[in-house]
């Protein structure tokens, strides 16, 4: 037996057809024996099967074959016994795949399991009972039962014997199906009075080497006289059933007629001999009605053969052979088995990948076994058929994980059958990310505001953008490009955070000196390589009211003292003067209002709330005093609001002398003492001294009008200058509407008076010297002023 197990392997059976090895192998070989070389037969590197994850698919049916990848070679798994595996088919293979990965790959492999001599032939009863009568004819047929032997070809049965051999004798007949039918042949009378018991054995014997054989002990009990045989009406019946039909289903009738009168015309019949599974399938009655008896399967057999014989009571028969075809119905759905699979591809791989191979069978017959396989629609993907049975699931067009990043794709698989049976199997597929789409902002364009005098590390405001990848592909980073502002690099002035796209002030803002800038920032993933883009960002300054109002006139001098001189004659809303005040500040907040806050005589004077001019609110009149003070407010819109003071001085007079002798009080005022004392003892001395002075000062202030008064209307009205201040507007805050310059020219007779315009407002203002405290000091300055027009004593006349 190992020679012959050898000898099988040493010469096994290798062809090549479109790429599919056969091999040929005997059964029962045992567990571990070489089968053959696969990756030699296949041309196949032993590293390739390795790389490539080679294994062996069989869809449903048991494997027997293994693969040594480490070798390259078929190994048998497990014994293999062909007569369960095959029955009578012939040949007898197993088909399978050999699978390989990366890329995906297929070969057929078929191997051959051929026939030895393990079963010997068989006997369906040991033992069989004949009755028949004395005058049996010589040459009367009995059958007798067929031996079964599992095994096929030249191990299969071959011939049979009889002993004793003096009454009868064996002859065979061959059958359509390449069986032999065996009867027992009477070929000497019998004689009940010498012998009505007979014992005979009938020996089966196969071709095989070594020889196998079975045998059957048969009993014949010698009747007294029944002379004719049934015959059946037919030699051969044909018939069909379908497949699943239901228990109980007449499948023919059988006919056979016995020339007999009585007892012995009574006709029997009985099912000969056949294989076990069928005689379970198929009963007949005493009407020769074959019934079925169990259900039959197209799948499992295409079609039956049974032996039926007919009886008599005298023991005489006749056989009659059934055929029977089993129609196919289409009763089995697809059968789909997945061979290899990906359950991830990226976004960007290429058309035609293939990314998952199937096989499918339909054990059903013609059309009903025809199996056709779509997928649903409107996905990417398509499916075709490779080779037989077999079929490959492919891309075939672009995928982008950011519209579908999960494909559930069913594949449904449909026979053409009436009506169509369907199976279907749902393949879920990941879509990896590829870094393809850079990270996009929230705007096209960002604007923000922040409040002058913040903090440093304030948070200004957030940039956002997002990334439609995944991972770390979509993890967005914040960065600042470099840039200046004004000269000075933008990190000076902002930062931003990497991870959040905060944006931070890094110092503190004055609007007064930068009111807006710009810079972008860049939005970068973490892909390999990364992707960005820029935003522009806009900051805007917004205003505090962090600054007081500016008096620009009058001017607030420290060592003169200024005034401004309104006639004794002026009406009511006479322009004394203007308080020109600016901000810094924009908006509201340099929105400047003025109020008078005291005056020595508040019945007389009044300030525009929005322009900061001071007019007469009466008519002057003699006893108004000369010397008024004003304090004027200055204050912004702002909140809280700020404001500045400025004094004005006003001199109600008609004449310089009038103005020179009531203002030089003006700065007397600021050096008295509160220690009274030291007057009262200072008065005491210089009591003489003043009542003499006095006499002098009288007669020089008399002597100084006259000569005033005689130069005055000698030189035909001459002019003293006035220079009003110039107004503009320098911040664009409406506090000053006009830009104007203008010279106001009196004489002492108010009707006589000149007005110029377009000269420069420089000399304007009534200055007193603080030292000149004497009237002929006065006197000296009076006469300078006329003299001289840039004396330090000037003097506006209004």
């Amino acid at each position: 037996m190992i020679r012959q197990v050898l000898f099988f392997i040493s010469v096994p059976f290798l062809s090549s057809v479109l790429g599919q090895v056969s091999y040929s192998i005997p059964e029962e070989m045992a567990k571990g024996s070489l089968v053959g070389n696969i990756a030699q037969d296949l041309g196949v590197d032993v590293k390739r099967l390795k790389s490539g994850k080679a294994r062996i698919y069989t869809g449903d049916s048991a494997e027997y074959i293994e693969l040594n990848k480490e070798r390259g070679v078929l190994l048998v798994k497990e014994k293999i016994d062909r007569e369960a595996l095959c029955g009578q088919t012939t040949p007898c293979a197993l088909h399978f795949q050999i699978a390989l990965e990366s890329p995906m790959e297929l070969f057929p492999i078929t191997v051959e399991i051929t026939d030895i001599n393990d079963n010997a032939p068989i006997f369906q009863k040991e033992e069989r009972v004949f009755e028949i009568s004395e005058s049996a004819v010589v040459g009367s047929k009995f059958m007798l039962e067929k031996a079964i032997d599992p095994d096929i070809g030249m191990n299969g049965l071959q011939s049979y014997t009889l002993k004793p051999s003096d009454n009868f004798m064996l002859k065979l007949h061959s059958q359509s199906d390449g069986s032999k039918k065996v009867e027992m042949v009477l070929q000497k009378p019998l004689d009940r009075e010498k012998q009505e018991h007979i014992s005979l054995i009938v020996t089966a014997v196969d071709g095989g080497d070594p020889q196998r054989s079975g045998t059957m002990q048969i009993h014949v009990t010698v009747l007294d006289v029944n002379d004719n045989a049934p015959v059946f009406t037919k030699s051969v019946y044909k018939a069909s059933v379908t497949e699943n039909s239901p228990r109980g289903a007449l499948v023919t009738k059988l006919s056979a007629t016995d020339a007999d009168k009585g007892s012995n015309g009574e006709v029997t019949y009985v099912i000969g001999n056949t294989i076990v599974s069928v005689s379970k399938l198929f009963n007949i009655t005493d009407e020769g009605e074959l019934i079925l008896n169990g259900p039959v399967d197209f799948e499992k057999a295409k079609n039956y053969q049974i032996d039926v014989e007919a009886v008599d009571r005298g023991g005489l028969s006749d056989s009659s052979k059934v055929l029977i075809d089993i129609s196919d119905l289409n009763d089995n759905s697809p059968i789909i088995n997945i061979i290899s699979k990906s359950n991830s591809i990226p976004e960007d791989c290429l058309s035609n990948t293939v990314i998952v191979m199937m096989s499918v069978s339909d054990p059903d017959s013609e059309n009903n076994g025809l199996v056709q396989c779509v997928i649903n629609k409107s996905i990417p993907f398509t499916i075709k058929s490779t080779s037989t049975n077999v079929y490959s699931l492919l891309t075939d067009s672009d995928l982008d994980r950011e519209k579908v990043s999960e494909y559930n794709i069913t594949v449904t698989c449909s026979d053409e059958g009436v009506p169509s049976l369907s199976s279907s199997v749902t393949l879920t597929l990941q879509i990896s990310d590829v870094n393809d789409n850079a990270p996009i902002f929230e705007r096209s364009s960002y604007e923000a505001y922040i409040v002058e005098n913040n903090s440093p590390g304030l948070s200004v405001f957030t940039v956002k953008a997002r990334d439609a990848d995944w991972n770390q592909n979509a993890r967005v980073s914040y960065i600042l490009e470099d840039s200046s502002v004004n000269g000075v690099p933008v990190s000076s002035y902002v930062s931003v955070s990497a991870d959040s796209g905060v944006i931070h002030a890094v110092r503190s803002f004055d609007y007064e000196q930068i009111k807006d800038f710009h810079f972008r920032v860049r939005a970068q993933d973490g892909g390999s390589p990364p992707l960005s883009s820029n935003v522009s960002v806009k900051i805007l300054i917004q205003d505090q009211n962090d600054n007081a109002p500016q008096v620009l006139y009058p001017v607030q001098t420290g060592g003169s003292l200024v005034a401004e001189m309104v006639p004794r004659s002026a009406e009511v809303g006479y322009l004394v003067t203007k308080v020109v005040a600016v901000d810094v500040d924009s908006g509201q907040n340099a929105w400047l209002s003025y109020k008078l806050q005291k005056a020595t005589d508040r019945a007389l004077f009044e300030v525009g709330l929005q322009n900061g001019e001071i007019r007469t609110i009466r008519q002057v009149t003699d006893k108004d005093a000369v010397k008024q003070r004003l304090t004027v407010v200055v204050e912004d819109n702002g909140q809280p609001s700020r404001s500045a003071t400025v004094n004005v001085n006003v001199a109600v007079a008609d004449s310089f002398p009038e103005v020179l002798s009531e203002f030089t009080d003006f700065t007397q005022d600021k050096e008295y003492n509160d220690s009274l004392t030291f007057y009262l003892v200072l008065a005491l001395a210089v009591v003489s001294f003043l009542f003499i002075t006095c006499l002098v000062v009288i007669i020089s202030v008399k002597i100084y009008r006259w000569r005033q008064s005689r130069i005055l209307y000698q030189s035909n009205l001459p002019v003293i200058p006035y220079y009003p201040p110039r107004y503009s507007d320098t911040l664009g805050t409406r506090t000053l509407p006009h830009v104007y310059n203008y010279e106001v020219c009196r004489t002492t007779d108010s009707r006589k008076s000149d007005c110029k315009f377009g000269r420069a407002a420089s000399q304007n203002v009534l200055i007193m010297d603080p030292s000149s405290t004497g009237t002929m000091q006065r006197i000296q300055r009076e006469k300078s002023i006329l003299d001289e027009p840039d004396s330090p004593l000037e003097v506006r006349v209004l």
